[in-house]
């Protein structure tokens, strides 16, 4: 190894005690630097928005809030990262030095998590001076985008399983482990019953799941036996899986093995399918279970499930209680990545836009009101400028000035409880996960707006020629 270079342990070591705000891409450091040189250091704006739509998606759920909201409060930049820029970054080290005093100490608004929202629409507000705005566009898109992601498609599977509970199984398939923990939060937030990532119940108050694996069944020399030895452990509700072998075979042992379980106390909950054709199977299980007097016995399901088949169960009126979805929910296996950005939308006063070939952007500070139909549906939204008022309801609400919270954030059970309310709004194809465009219409006032931000734009580059 190189004089003077580390290991891969200290380097991993360095990983988990640098800040957040060290977690981002050098280009922020860099511009920082020029922005200092130059003197710029006027109040900027910056909006985080989704583009459009993947084509699988007719609407998204907003989540991810709390956490920009800890993040910016608590931003601070350690030792540990000054040597880091100092050494690795190629920047002047008497710039570094000044980052020793960074704060945050602007404004949010946003929209609250849980909020259904679409395209072009903004989720967060961020006003500040430009070098604290622009500091932090990689950590808010990496923690709003992700959870935005799960939330969306969580909420797409509670629509699709008709009141069927739905428990997060995918820690083990997600792409690394901040990555499961915020899957279990965002999925809950949007109508999961709960996470089998344990640490979801200490980090954010998710409640916890868990049954066995094939592995159990496997070193028993009986499938008997290990039913016996689990439930026995776990008397109270236990659940056996029973799909290690032959679901029907193991599903008979079940009923043979109840009364002697219920003679021990062992209150049985259900049994799990697996694999396999998961709605033949829970036919069959049901039918013995209840041939048996089992009725209260519940089953529940999980492998390769998805929304199309959780509807497909619920409109067939397949017999499964609950469902454990994994892969296709961590990963958000259809559409795993939005076309969001977060971009400068005013600086020092002055409305700034982007005009880049499919990807121009709406200048100034923007509002969205929502308007509902005559039975309560959302019918229609409109972006606006934040000083336009009209009818229906604003969507951005203040989060922080400057610096601090403004009140108490809401909490992830009102997260929740709002991401109900607003699935429960949809108009119905929406909410049959049909991709129907839901009409978002633009305020003349902005439409203005970006004219006049394209005239100075030319205005400029006229002088700038002469």
């Amino acid at each position: 190894m190189a004089k003077g270079s580390k290991s891969a342990f200290d380097l991993e070591h360095d990983a988990h005690v640098m800040s957040d705000l060290l977690l981002t891409d050098l280009y922020e450091f860099t511009m920082l630097q020029a922005y200092a040189r130059a003197g710029l250091t006027g109040r900027a704006v910056f909006e985080f928005f989704v583009r459009k739509l993947p084509p699988t998606r007719g609407f998204l759920v907003a989540a991810g809030l709390a956490q920009v909201v800890e993040f910016l409060e608590t931003a601070r930049f350690q030792d540990q990262d000054i040597e880091v820029l100092s050494t690795y970054a190629g920047l002047d080290p008497k710039f570094v030095k000044t980052l020793r005093h960074f704060r945050f100490t602007g404004d949010v608004d946003a929209m609250p998590e849980g909020t259904v929202f679409f395209a072009d629409e903004p989720i967060l507000r961020v006003t500040a001076p430009l070098a604290e705005a622009q500091l932090i566009e990689t950590k808010i898109i990496n923690l709003l985008h992700f959870q935005t992601v799960i939330a969306s498609k969580a909420a797409r599977m509670v629509l699709a399983a008709g009141g069927k509970p739905l428990v997060d199984f995918g820690l083990r398939r997600a792409h690394g482990a901040d990555a499961g923990l915020l899957a279990a939060r965002a999925s809950y937030l949007a109508g999961f019953a709960g996470s089998a990532t344990t640490p979801a119940a200490s980090r954010f108050g998710v409640p916890i799941y868990g049954t066995m694996a094939h592995s159990f069944v496997q070193v028993h020399a009986r499938e008997e036996d290990a039913f016996v030895n689990f439930a026995t452990a776990r008397p109270d509700g236990t659940i056996l899986l029973i799909d290690t072998y032959d679901t029907e075979a193991a599903a008979r042992k079940v009923v043979d093995l109840a009364p002697r379980l219920k003679k021990a106390g062992v209150r049985l909950g259900g049994v799990r399918i697996d694999s396999g054709d998961l709605a033949e199977h829970a036919m069959q299980v049901r039918r013995i279970l209840d041939h048996s007097g089992l009725t209260d016995v519940r089953i529940v399901a999980s492998g390769g499930l998805n929304e199309q088949k959780l509807m497909e169960f619920a409109d067939r009126k397949i017999p499964i209680d609950s469902y454990g979805v994994g892969t296709s929910l961590t990963t958000s296996q259809d559409a795993p990545a939005l076309d969001c950005a977060y971009k400068l939308q005013e600086y020092d006063g002055t409305p700034r836009r982007k005009r880049s070939e499919g990807k121009a952007t709406w200048p100034g500070r923007k509002q969205v009101f929502r308007r509902f139909d005559s039975a309560g549906a959302m019918e229609s939204d409109i972006l606006c400028l934040d000083h336009e008022t009209y009818s229906g309801t604003a969507l951005l609400e203040p989060v922080m000035r400057q610096g601090r919270r403004v009140g108490s954030l809401q909490s992830l059970e009102k997260a929740r409880e709002r991401a109900a309310e607003q699935l429960a709004l949809l108009p119905a194809p929406l909410r049959r996960l049909e991709c129907m465009p839901f009409t978002v219409t633009v305020s003349d006032d902005l439409r203005q707006l970006a004219r006049q931000a394209d005239d100075a734009l030319l205005d400029a580059a006229e002088m700038a020629a002469t």
